[in-house]
Protein backbone atom coordinates (compact mmCIF):
# COMPACT_ATOMS: atom_id res chain seq x y z
CA UNK A 1 0.00 0.00 0.00
CA UNK A 2 1.05 3.41 -0.62
CA UNK A 3 -0.04 7.15 -0.34
CA UNK A 4 0.82 10.03 -1.90
CA UNK A 5 1.48 13.27 -1.06
CA UNK A 6 -1.81 14.62 -1.84
CA UNK A 7 -3.11 11.83 0.32
CA UNK A 8 -4.06 9.54 -3.24
CA UNK A 9 -4.51 5.79 -2.15
CA UNK A 10 -2.80 3.25 -4.05
CA UNK A 11 -4.69 0.06 -3.39
CA UNK A 12 -2.38 -2.30 -5.42
CA UNK A 13 1.02 -0.25 -5.62
CA UNK A 14 4.58 -2.29 -6.41
CA UNK A 15 7.69 -1.78 -4.54
CA UNK A 16 9.01 -0.46 -7.82
CA UNK A 17 6.43 2.34 -8.10
CA UNK A 18 7.15 5.80 -8.32
CA UNK A 19 4.97 7.95 -6.11
CA UNK A 20 4.42 10.82 -7.85
CA UNK A 21 1.77 14.00 -5.72
CA UNK A 22 -1.67 14.30 -7.17
CA UNK A 23 -1.12 10.79 -9.13
CA UNK A 24 -4.38 8.07 -8.97
CA UNK A 25 -2.86 4.80 -10.22
CA UNK A 26 -5.35 2.98 -12.41
CA UNK A 27 -5.32 0.20 -10.22
CA UNK A 28 -6.54 2.06 -7.24
CA UNK A 29 -10.40 1.41 -8.20
CA UNK A 30 -12.67 0.64 -5.58
CA UNK A 31 -14.73 -1.23 -7.78
CA UNK A 32 -14.45 -2.47 -11.58
CA UNK A 33 -15.96 -4.02 -14.71
CA UNK A 34 -13.60 -6.67 -17.16
CA UNK A 35 -10.35 -5.26 -15.09
CA UNK A 36 -7.07 -7.07 -14.81
CA UNK A 37 -4.26 -5.65 -13.76
CA UNK A 38 -0.60 -6.34 -14.74
CA UNK A 39 2.87 -5.36 -13.97
CA UNK A 40 3.86 -2.14 -16.43
CA UNK A 41 7.52 -1.32 -17.72
CA UNK A 42 6.22 2.03 -18.07
CA UNK A 43 8.48 4.96 -16.07
CA UNK A 44 6.62 4.88 -13.13
CA UNK A 45 6.74 1.31 -12.78
CA UNK A 46 3.99 -0.57 -10.55
CA UNK A 47 1.29 -2.26 -12.26
CA UNK A 48 -0.87 -0.84 -14.85
CA UNK A 49 -4.64 -1.75 -15.38
CA UNK A 50 -5.28 -3.77 -18.77
CA UNK A 51 -7.58 -6.02 -21.50
CA UNK A 52 -10.00 -3.24 -21.22
CA UNK A 53 -12.70 -3.29 -23.63
CA UNK A 54 -15.68 -0.79 -24.73
CA UNK A 55 -18.48 -0.92 -21.53
CA UNK A 56 -15.67 -1.72 -18.52
CA UNK A 57 -15.07 0.51 -15.68
CA UNK A 58 -13.42 1.53 -13.24
CA UNK A 59 -14.69 3.80 -10.26
CA UNK A 60 -12.46 5.41 -8.25
CA UNK A 61 -14.64 6.90 -4.73
CA UNK A 62 -13.80 10.47 -2.97
CA UNK A 63 -11.14 12.08 -5.07
CA UNK A 64 -11.31 15.72 -5.73
CA UNK A 65 -10.88 17.11 -9.75
CA UNK A 66 -9.24 20.19 -11.19
CA UNK A 67 -10.01 21.56 -14.46
CA UNK A 68 -6.66 19.78 -16.41
CA UNK A 69 -6.48 15.87 -16.11
CA UNK A 70 -4.37 13.75 -17.61
CA UNK A 71 -4.31 10.00 -18.81
CA UNK A 72 -1.41 7.69 -19.19
CA UNK A 73 -2.80 5.20 -22.00
CA UNK A 74 -1.06 2.49 -24.61
CA UNK A 75 -3.16 0.49 -27.30
CA UNK A 76 -1.65 -1.42 -29.74
CA UNK A 77 -5.50 -1.80 -31.03
CA UNK A 78 -6.08 0.51 -34.20
CA UNK A 79 -9.73 0.65 -33.77
CA UNK A 80 -9.24 2.73 -30.95
CA UNK A 81 -11.64 4.19 -28.73
CA UNK A 82 -12.15 7.07 -25.95
CA UNK A 83 -12.06 7.13 -22.06
CA UNK A 84 -14.78 8.62 -20.85
CA UNK A 85 -14.42 10.35 -16.79
CA UNK A 86 -18.19 10.16 -15.63
CA UNK A 87 -19.52 11.74 -12.28
CA UNK A 88 -20.87 8.85 -10.25
CA UNK A 89 -22.08 5.92 -12.14
CA UNK A 90 -21.10 4.51 -16.17
CA UNK A 91 -24.30 6.33 -17.17
CA UNK A 92 -23.37 9.31 -14.95
CA UNK A 93 -22.33 13.20 -16.73
CA UNK A 94 -19.66 12.83 -18.91
CA UNK A 95 -17.34 14.97 -17.84
CA UNK A 96 -14.47 15.00 -20.55
CA UNK A 97 -12.86 12.46 -22.65
CA UNK A 98 -9.32 11.06 -23.13
CA UNK A 99 -9.18 10.13 -27.26
CA UNK A 100 -7.53 6.56 -27.68
CA UNK A 101 -5.27 5.66 -30.80
CA UNK A 102 -2.72 2.95 -31.79
CA UNK A 103 0.68 3.61 -29.52
CA UNK A 104 2.50 1.07 -31.49
CA UNK A 105 2.11 -1.72 -28.45
CA UNK A 106 0.42 -2.25 -25.38
CA UNK A 107 3.42 -1.17 -23.16
CA UNK A 108 3.95 1.79 -25.45
CA UNK A 109 2.70 4.65 -23.48
CA UNK A 110 1.66 8.75 -24.19
CA UNK A 111 -0.06 10.70 -21.69
CA UNK A 112 -3.74 12.42 -22.72
CA UNK A 113 -4.83 15.65 -21.84
CA UNK A 114 -8.36 16.72 -21.43
CA UNK A 115 -10.33 19.73 -19.59
CA UNK A 116 -13.14 19.66 -17.36
CA UNK A 117 -15.47 23.06 -18.20
CA UNK A 118 -16.41 23.26 -14.97
CA UNK A 119 -15.13 20.71 -12.67
CA UNK A 120 -17.41 19.54 -9.28
CA UNK A 121 -15.86 20.62 -5.90
CA UNK A 122 -15.45 18.24 -3.18
CA UNK A 123 -15.15 14.97 -2.61
CA UNK A 124 -16.43 13.08 -6.06
CA UNK A 125 -17.30 9.42 -7.53
CA UNK A 126 -15.52 9.26 -10.52
CA UNK A 127 -16.13 6.40 -13.30
CA UNK A 128 -13.72 5.75 -16.22
CA UNK A 129 -15.44 4.28 -18.94
CA UNK A 130 -14.13 2.63 -22.47
CA UNK A 131 -16.16 3.16 -25.26
CA UNK A 132 -15.18 1.65 -28.44
CA UNK A 133 -16.85 0.73 -31.98
CA UNK A 134 -15.88 -3.03 -31.54
CA UNK A 135 -15.92 -5.65 -28.74
CA UNK A 136 -12.12 -6.41 -28.60
CA UNK A 137 -9.50 -5.19 -25.94
CA UNK A 138 -8.42 -1.33 -26.99
CA UNK A 139 -7.09 0.34 -24.58
CA UNK A 140 -3.95 0.06 -21.22
CA UNK A 141 -3.96 2.71 -18.29
CA UNK A 142 -1.25 3.20 -15.99
CA UNK A 143 -2.14 6.43 -14.64
CA UNK A 144 -4.63 9.26 -13.78
CA UNK A 145 -3.77 13.23 -13.09
CA UNK A 146 -6.98 14.64 -12.28
CA UNK A 147 -5.84 18.15 -11.08
CA UNK A 148 -7.25 18.58 -8.07
CA UNK A 149 -6.58 17.91 -4.50
CA UNK A 150 -7.18 14.32 -3.95
CA UNK A 151 -8.80 13.40 -0.72
CA UNK A 152 -7.12 11.09 2.08
CA UNK A 153 -9.83 8.98 2.78
CA UNK A 154 -9.10 5.67 1.14
CA UNK A 155 -11.29 3.80 -1.27
CA UNK A 156 -14.05 1.02 -0.33
CA UNK A 157 -11.92 -1.68 -0.48
CA UNK A 158 -8.36 -1.09 1.02
CA UNK A 159 -5.51 -3.56 0.74
CA UNK A 160 -5.53 -5.07 4.29
CA UNK A 161 -2.59 -7.56 5.76
CA UNK A 162 -2.88 -11.16 5.42
CA UNK A 163 -5.67 -12.52 7.21
CA UNK A 164 -5.25 -15.85 8.97
CA UNK A 165 -4.71 -18.84 7.43
CA UNK A 166 -9.04 -20.04 7.71
CA UNK A 167 -10.15 -23.34 9.73
CA UNK A 168 -11.30 -25.76 7.01
CA UNK A 169 -11.74 -28.82 8.69
CA UNK A 170 -14.52 -31.21 7.77
CA UNK A 171 -15.82 -33.21 9.91
CA UNK A 172 -15.62 -36.91 9.03
CA UNK A 173 -11.93 -37.18 8.15
CA UNK A 174 -8.31 -35.70 8.87
CA UNK A 175 -7.77 -33.47 5.81
CA UNK A 176 -4.71 -32.88 3.85
CA UNK A 177 -3.08 -29.16 4.89
CA UNK A 178 -5.29 -25.88 3.82
CA UNK A 179 -2.54 -23.53 4.14
CA UNK A 180 -2.51 -21.36 0.59
CA UNK A 181 0.74 -22.21 -0.92
CA UNK A 182 0.58 -18.30 -2.35
CA UNK A 183 0.28 -15.44 -0.25
CA UNK A 184 -3.47 -14.30 0.12
CA UNK A 185 -3.97 -11.03 -2.71
CA UNK A 186 -4.97 -7.79 -0.99
CA UNK A 187 -6.00 -5.24 -2.32
CA UNK A 188 -9.45 -3.55 -4.45
CA UNK A 189 -11.73 -5.98 -5.08
CA UNK A 190 -11.07 -8.91 -2.73
CA UNK A 191 -13.10 -9.30 -0.08
CA UNK A 192 -11.82 -10.89 2.94
CA UNK A 193 -13.92 -13.56 4.60
CA UNK A 194 -14.49 -13.05 8.50
CA UNK A 195 -12.32 -15.48 10.31
CA UNK A 196 -14.56 -15.41 13.79
CA UNK A 197 -18.00 -16.06 11.66
CA UNK A 198 -16.37 -18.33 9.19
CA UNK A 199 -15.07 -20.48 12.41
CA UNK A 200 -18.05 -20.16 14.19
CA UNK A 201 -20.21 -21.36 11.23
CA UNK A 202 -17.48 -24.71 11.01
CA UNK A 203 -17.81 -25.28 14.15
CA UNK A 204 -21.61 -25.71 14.08
CA UNK A 205 -21.38 -27.51 10.78
CA UNK A 206 -18.60 -30.47 12.44
CA UNK A 207 -20.98 -30.49 15.63
CA UNK A 208 -23.63 -31.45 13.39
CA UNK A 209 -24.68 -35.44 13.48
CA UNK A 210 -25.11 -37.36 9.96
CA UNK A 211 -28.55 -38.40 8.97
CA UNK A 212 -28.78 -41.79 9.45
CA UNK A 213 -28.75 -42.91 5.33
CA UNK A 214 -32.45 -44.59 4.92
CA UNK A 215 -34.41 -45.83 1.67
CA UNK A 216 -31.77 -46.90 -0.53
CA UNK A 217 -30.93 -43.38 -2.26
CA UNK A 218 -28.54 -43.35 -5.17
CA UNK A 219 -25.12 -42.36 -4.17
CA UNK A 220 -24.62 -39.18 -5.84
CA UNK A 221 -23.68 -36.14 -3.67
CA UNK A 222 -26.53 -33.68 -4.46
CA UNK A 223 -29.21 -31.50 -3.00
CA UNK A 224 -30.77 -29.03 -4.89
CA UNK A 225 -32.97 -25.52 -4.58
CA UNK A 226 -35.81 -25.66 -6.74
CA UNK A 227 -36.75 -22.20 -8.33
CA UNK A 228 -38.34 -20.14 -10.63
CA UNK A 229 -37.96 -16.03 -11.53
CA UNK A 230 -38.38 -13.49 -9.51
CA UNK A 231 -38.06 -10.45 -11.10
CA UNK A 232 -35.79 -8.85 -13.94
CA UNK A 233 -33.82 -5.98 -13.30
CA UNK A 234 -30.57 -4.20 -15.01
CA UNK A 235 -28.92 -4.23 -12.03
CA UNK A 236 -25.68 -6.46 -10.66
CA UNK A 237 -24.82 -6.63 -7.40
CA UNK A 238 -21.47 -8.41 -7.63
CA UNK A 239 -20.37 -6.55 -10.88
CA UNK A 240 -21.97 -3.35 -10.44
CA UNK A 241 -22.87 -2.79 -6.48
CA UNK A 242 -24.59 0.56 -5.60
CA UNK A 243 -24.80 1.09 -9.21
CA UNK A 244 -28.35 0.46 -10.15
CA UNK A 245 -29.63 0.16 -13.72
CA UNK A 246 -25.58 -0.07 -14.78
CA UNK A 247 -26.03 -3.74 -16.24
CA UNK A 248 -28.08 -5.61 -19.15
CA UNK A 249 -30.99 -7.19 -18.09
CA UNK A 250 -30.76 -9.61 -15.71
CA UNK A 251 -33.40 -12.93 -14.37
CA UNK A 252 -33.53 -13.14 -10.87
CA UNK A 253 -33.82 -16.31 -8.97
CA UNK A 254 -34.34 -16.54 -5.20
CA UNK A 255 -34.14 -13.60 -2.89
CA UNK A 256 -36.93 -11.32 -4.19
CA UNK A 257 -35.48 -7.77 -3.04
CA UNK A 258 -32.31 -8.44 -5.27
CA UNK A 259 -31.09 -5.44 -6.76
CA UNK A 260 -27.91 -3.33 -7.07
CA UNK A 261 -27.72 -2.65 -3.16
CA UNK A 262 -28.24 -5.73 -2.37
CA UNK A 263 -26.09 -7.06 0.26
CA UNK A 264 -25.07 -10.04 2.62
CA UNK A 265 -27.26 -8.48 5.59
CA UNK A 266 -29.98 -7.63 3.14
CA UNK A 267 -30.75 -10.78 1.56
CA UNK A 268 -30.28 -12.97 5.06
CA UNK A 269 -33.14 -10.55 6.57
CA UNK A 270 -35.31 -11.09 3.61
CA UNK A 271 -37.31 -14.39 3.60
CA UNK A 272 -39.11 -13.99 0.35
CA UNK A 273 -37.74 -16.01 -2.07
CA UNK A 274 -38.63 -17.66 -5.56
CA UNK A 275 -36.33 -21.02 -4.85
CA UNK A 276 -37.95 -23.53 -2.03
CA UNK A 277 -36.53 -24.37 -0.01
CA UNK A 278 -37.23 -20.97 1.98
CA UNK A 279 -33.94 -21.60 4.26
CA UNK A 280 -31.93 -20.53 1.42
CA UNK A 281 -32.16 -16.60 1.05
CA UNK A 282 -29.28 -16.71 -1.75
CA UNK A 283 -29.79 -14.66 -4.87
CA UNK A 284 -28.91 -15.47 -8.34
CA UNK A 285 -29.19 -14.63 -11.76
CA UNK A 286 -28.74 -15.17 -15.54
CA UNK A 287 -28.76 -12.61 -18.81
CA UNK A 288 -32.22 -12.43 -19.69
CA UNK A 289 -33.35 -14.19 -23.15
CA UNK A 290 -34.78 -12.70 -25.67
CA UNK A 291 -36.69 -14.31 -29.08
CA UNK A 292 -37.82 -11.92 -31.12
CA UNK A 293 -37.19 -8.97 -28.99
CA UNK A 294 -39.40 -10.37 -26.27
CA UNK A 295 -37.85 -11.75 -22.94
CA UNK A 296 -38.34 -15.49 -22.43
CA UNK A 297 -38.40 -16.05 -19.00
CA UNK A 298 -37.26 -19.63 -17.84
CA UNK A 299 -40.11 -21.72 -16.65
CA UNK A 300 -37.60 -23.87 -13.96
CA UNK A 301 -34.11 -23.68 -12.91
CA UNK A 302 -32.69 -26.18 -10.75
CA UNK A 303 -29.72 -24.99 -9.03
CA UNK A 304 -27.89 -28.08 -7.97
CA UNK A 305 -25.39 -28.30 -4.52
CA UNK A 306 -23.25 -31.37 -5.47
CA UNK A 307 -19.52 -32.44 -5.71
CA UNK A 308 -17.53 -33.86 -8.56
CA UNK A 309 -14.34 -34.84 -6.17
CA UNK A 310 -13.86 -38.30 -5.53
CA UNK A 311 -13.50 -37.50 -1.51
CA UNK A 312 -16.87 -35.56 -0.57
CA UNK A 313 -16.03 -35.97 2.70
CA UNK A 314 -13.66 -32.43 3.05
CA UNK A 315 -16.77 -30.60 1.49
CA UNK A 316 -17.71 -27.64 3.76
CA UNK A 317 -20.81 -25.00 3.21
CA UNK A 318 -20.08 -21.72 1.79
CA UNK A 319 -19.40 -18.74 3.86
CA UNK A 320 -22.26 -16.34 4.22
CA UNK A 321 -21.69 -13.64 1.85
CA UNK A 322 -19.57 -15.47 -0.92
CA UNK A 323 -20.24 -14.83 -4.02
CA UNK A 324 -18.51 -15.74 -7.63
CA UNK A 325 -19.54 -15.59 -10.94
CA UNK A 326 -19.09 -18.33 -14.01
CA UNK A 327 -18.86 -17.74 -17.70
CA UNK A 328 -18.26 -14.61 -19.13
CA UNK A 329 -20.40 -11.83 -20.25
CA UNK A 330 -17.86 -10.18 -23.06
CA UNK A 331 -17.16 -13.30 -25.21
CA UNK A 332 -18.93 -12.67 -28.62
CA UNK A 333 -17.84 -15.53 -30.37
CA UNK A 334 -19.65 -18.28 -32.65
CA UNK A 335 -21.24 -21.12 -31.20
CA UNK A 336 -21.78 -23.80 -34.19
CA UNK A 337 -23.30 -27.54 -33.24
CA UNK A 338 -20.63 -28.93 -31.42
CA UNK A 339 -18.38 -25.88 -29.44
CA UNK A 340 -18.36 -26.04 -25.97
CA UNK A 341 -20.64 -24.01 -23.85
CA UNK A 342 -23.70 -24.68 -26.27
CA UNK A 343 -27.82 -24.31 -25.48
CA UNK A 344 -29.22 -27.86 -26.15
CA UNK A 345 -32.83 -29.45 -26.50
CA UNK A 346 -34.24 -31.28 -23.35
CA UNK A 347 -37.35 -33.61 -24.28
CA UNK A 348 -38.44 -35.97 -26.96
CA UNK A 349 -37.00 -34.90 -29.99
CA UNK A 350 -34.14 -33.16 -29.33
CA UNK A 351 -32.30 -30.82 -31.88
CA UNK A 352 -33.98 -30.55 -35.30
CA UNK A 353 -31.69 -28.11 -36.84
CA UNK A 354 -29.99 -24.91 -36.26
CA UNK A 355 -30.42 -21.12 -36.27
CA UNK A 356 -29.74 -19.24 -39.66
CA UNK A 357 -26.83 -18.20 -37.96
CA UNK A 358 -25.24 -21.12 -36.58
CA UNK A 359 -25.83 -20.50 -32.62
CA UNK A 360 -28.55 -21.60 -31.56
CA UNK A 361 -30.37 -25.40 -31.65
CA UNK A 362 -34.18 -25.33 -33.13
CA UNK A 363 -35.86 -27.90 -31.10
CA UNK A 364 -38.47 -30.36 -31.84
CA UNK A 365 -42.14 -29.06 -30.44
CA UNK A 366 -41.75 -31.74 -27.98
CA UNK A 367 -38.55 -30.64 -26.17
CA UNK A 368 -37.40 -27.30 -25.10
CA UNK A 369 -34.05 -24.86 -24.92
CA UNK A 370 -31.87 -25.30 -22.26
CA UNK A 371 -28.88 -25.09 -20.55
CA UNK A 372 -26.35 -25.94 -17.84
CA UNK A 373 -24.10 -23.72 -16.36
CA UNK A 374 -21.08 -25.40 -13.38
CA UNK A 375 -18.84 -23.48 -11.20
CA UNK A 376 -15.87 -24.14 -9.82
CA UNK A 377 -15.32 -26.90 -6.88
CA UNK A 378 -12.56 -25.11 -4.88
CA UNK A 379 -11.91 -22.30 -2.84
CA UNK A 380 -8.76 -20.16 -1.38
CA UNK A 381 -10.41 -20.48 1.91
CA UNK A 382 -9.52 -16.33 2.06
CA UNK A 383 -11.92 -14.44 0.36
CA UNK A 384 -15.68 -14.02 0.14
CA UNK A 385 -15.13 -12.26 -3.66
CA UNK A 386 -11.97 -11.74 -5.66
CA UNK A 387 -11.22 -8.18 -8.64
CA UNK A 388 -13.15 -10.66 -11.36
CA UNK A 389 -15.19 -12.79 -9.18
CA UNK A 390 -13.58 -15.59 -10.10
CA UNK A 391 -10.25 -15.85 -8.55
CA UNK A 392 -11.24 -16.68 -5.38
CA UNK A 393 -12.18 -19.95 -6.71
CA UNK A 394 -10.94 -22.82 -8.86
CA UNK A 395 -11.03 -26.10 -10.69
CA UNK A 396 -9.58 -28.95 -8.68
CA UNK A 397 -6.02 -30.76 -9.83
CA UNK A 398 -5.19 -33.10 -11.75
CA UNK A 399 -6.57 -36.27 -9.02
CA UNK A 400 -9.29 -34.69 -8.09
CA UNK A 401 -8.29 -32.72 -5.43
CA UNK A 402 -8.77 -29.02 -3.86
CA UNK A 403 -5.20 -28.31 -2.95
CA UNK A 404 -2.51 -25.57 -3.50
CA UNK A 405 -4.13 -22.21 -4.61
CA UNK A 406 -7.69 -23.45 -4.01
CA UNK A 407 -7.17 -25.81 -0.84
CA UNK A 408 -10.54 -25.65 0.30
CA UNK A 409 -13.39 -28.14 -1.32
CA UNK A 410 -17.06 -26.09 -1.71
CA UNK A 411 -20.07 -27.41 -2.93
CA UNK A 412 -20.10 -27.65 -6.79
CA UNK A 413 -22.77 -25.62 -7.79
CA UNK A 414 -24.79 -25.93 -10.93
CA UNK A 415 -27.90 -24.17 -12.88
CA UNK A 416 -29.59 -25.99 -15.00
CA UNK A 417 -32.11 -23.86 -16.97
CA UNK A 418 -35.26 -24.48 -18.89
CA UNK A 419 -37.10 -22.52 -21.29
CA UNK A 420 -40.31 -22.97 -22.30
CA UNK A 421 -39.56 -22.45 -26.25
CA UNK A 422 -38.40 -24.35 -28.85
CA UNK A 423 -37.12 -22.09 -31.20
CA UNK A 424 -36.99 -21.21 -34.67
CA UNK A 425 -34.37 -20.23 -37.46
CA UNK A 426 -34.05 -16.50 -36.26
CA UNK A 427 -32.72 -17.74 -33.07
CA UNK A 428 -32.12 -15.97 -29.86
CA UNK A 429 -30.17 -13.31 -27.93
CA UNK A 430 -29.01 -12.89 -24.55
CA UNK A 431 -29.17 -9.44 -22.96
CA UNK A 432 -25.02 -9.72 -22.66
CA UNK A 433 -25.03 -10.39 -26.58
CA UNK A 434 -24.59 -13.87 -28.29
CA UNK A 435 -24.86 -17.59 -26.68
CA UNK A 436 -21.18 -17.45 -25.99
CA UNK A 437 -21.83 -14.99 -23.35
CA UNK A 438 -24.06 -17.01 -21.09
CA UNK A 439 -22.98 -16.68 -17.46
CA UNK A 440 -24.07 -16.85 -13.94
CA UNK A 441 -23.92 -15.33 -10.52
CA UNK A 442 -24.31 -17.10 -7.17
CA UNK A 443 -24.73 -14.73 -4.11
CA UNK A 444 -24.94 -17.19 -1.12
CA UNK A 445 -26.93 -16.11 1.82
CA UNK A 446 -28.70 -19.52 3.48
CA UNK A 447 -29.68 -19.99 7.31
CA UNK A 448 -26.77 -21.94 8.18
CA UNK A 449 -28.13 -24.94 9.63
CA UNK A 450 -30.23 -25.64 6.75
CA UNK A 451 -26.97 -25.50 4.63
CA UNK A 452 -24.86 -27.20 7.07
CA UNK A 453 -27.04 -30.40 7.34
CA UNK A 454 -27.68 -30.52 3.47
CA UNK A 455 -23.85 -30.31 2.74
CA UNK A 456 -23.35 -33.12 5.91
CA UNK A 457 -25.92 -35.22 4.98
CA UNK A 458 -26.23 -35.25 1.20
CA UNK A 459 -22.41 -34.31 -0.08
CA UNK A 460 -20.39 -35.27 2.88
CA UNK A 461 -22.40 -38.91 2.67
CA UNK A 462 -22.35 -38.87 -0.70
CA UNK A 463 -26.35 -39.35 -0.69
CA UNK A 464 -28.85 -38.07 -3.59
CA UNK A 465 -30.86 -35.24 -1.64
CA UNK A 466 -34.37 -33.69 -2.83
CA UNK A 467 -35.25 -29.76 -2.21
CA UNK A 468 -35.75 -30.47 1.35
CA UNK A 469 -32.58 -31.90 1.73
CA UNK A 470 -33.92 -35.36 2.68
CA UNK A 471 -33.06 -38.89 0.98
Amino acid sequence: MAVTGSGVYIANADAAETVVPGRLQAEAYSAQSGAQTEGTSDADGGKNVGWLASGDWLRYDKVQLGATVQARIASDNTAGGTVELRLGSPTGTLLTSFPVAKTGGWQKWVTRTATIKQPPTGAQTLVAVMKSQQKSDFVNLNWFTLGGTTATTSPTNPATTAPATPATTAPTSSPATTTPTTPPATGAGWVDVDQAKWAAQLAEFKAMTPRPITNNPVRVAEFNASCTVSHAKTDDPIVFPNLPGASHMHSFLGNNITDAATTTDTLLTNTGSSCKPLDDHSAYWIPTLYENGQPVQPHGVTVYYGSRLPDTTRTVPFPQGFRMIVGDAKRQVDTPKGAPGQFWCAGAGGETGRSTDGNWPVCAKTAELTFQLTFPDCWDGVHLDSPDHKSHVGPADGKGECTGKYPVAIPSLSFVIGYPTSGTAAGFKLASGNASSMHGDAFFAWENAALGHRVRDCIVQKAKCNTAGTF
